[in-house]
């Protein structure tokens, strides 16, 4: 009788993730236990992200650090329309559940946290205009907003959370979070806020230049929006130094592009009218 021994002995990898699971801590367990559990049910392959959490604010907090602001900003983007920022500073005893990175949620989810977030903590908006993006450029026109936002809070922070790679030139403490709106609970909050706001404002402007779609697109450079910049030219809501702005200005309202000098031909005249002189000079005139 020939026994199968590869039946008796464990398989290697099996071994090994056993021998793992022993040596990892409890907490490493539990972790994994609940990522999965937020994994939607009957959807394989599927990641579960973690919601953005309190656990940043919380730890301030405990040092006696207190308001704490998060803050971001929506419509860097777009072809048309301002950039909006928002701060917020959420009530520990008050948060409304649900909120998360507003480009996780629907435009209902959107709206219905918005109302929640203006209802129970403190919320201060500031707009940079399209003038200002095209005399600063989009980066410090935000960074400009986002700073405003934060000073007209109704009570001043001592400490603030900012979208991005970039800190803010405020009086408290300032700390720039990379992908901040998926990870601290104040920013996803303000993430919300800013967004709603301009999707309003955008879709008031809709009203004034019917035929963009400003209401659907919110200024996006969608195939949309291209086809009626081309059809129809920028309007003064258009950002004048993105590039498909620049080719349809130029193209209904070629008056209004500056034409740039030719360098070459100046040179040459330069050339010629030097020559000239030292040829009168040689002769005596």
């Amino acid at each position: 009788m020939i026994r199968d021994k590869s039946a008796k002995k464990p398989a290697k990898d099996a071994s090994k993730s056993d021998a793992a699971e022993k040596r990892a801590p409890a907490s490493v367990a539990k972790a994994s236990v609940a990522k999965v559990a937020k994994a939607p049910a009957g959807k394989k392959g599927v990641i579960a992200i973690a919601p953005p959490s309190f656990r940043r604010e919380r730890a301030l907090i405990k040092r006696g650090i207190w308001p704490i602001a998060g803050c971001d900003e929506a419509g860097r983007g777009p072809l048309a329309g301002p950039v909006v920022a928002a701060a917020v500073i959420l009530d520990p005893d008050r948060i409304p559940r649900g909120i998360d990175d507003s480009k996780r949620l629907t435009a209902e989810e959107r709206e219905r946290l918005f109302d929640k977030i203006c209802a129970t903590a403190q919320v201060s908006v500031a707009v940079a205009s399209r003038s200002r993006i095209d005399r600063d450029n989009i980066l410090r026109a935000s960074l400009w907003a986002l700073k405003r936002a934060v000073v007209a809070l109704p009570e001043q922070p001592r400490h603030v959370f900012v979208d991005g790679r970039d800190r803010l030139d405020t009086a408290c403490d300032c700390e720039a979070v990379i992908g901040g709106d998926g990870i601290v609970l104040s920013i996803a909050a303000a993430s919300i806020v800013a967004k709603v706001t301009r999707d309003r404002l955008m879709c008031a402007l809709a009203q004034d230049c019917p035929g963009y779609g400003f209401e659907q697109h919110k200024g996006y450079a969608v195939p949309e929006h291209l086809d009626a910049l081309n059809r129809l030219g920028p309007t003064i809501h258009h950002r004048s130094f993105f590039a498909p702005v620049a080719a349809a200005r130029a193209k209904h309202m070629p008056w209004t592009v500056e034409p740039v000098q030719d360098l070459f031909a100046v040179t040459e005249v330069e050339v010629q009218v030097e020559a000239s002189v030292e040829a009168g000079a040689a002769t005596g005139l």
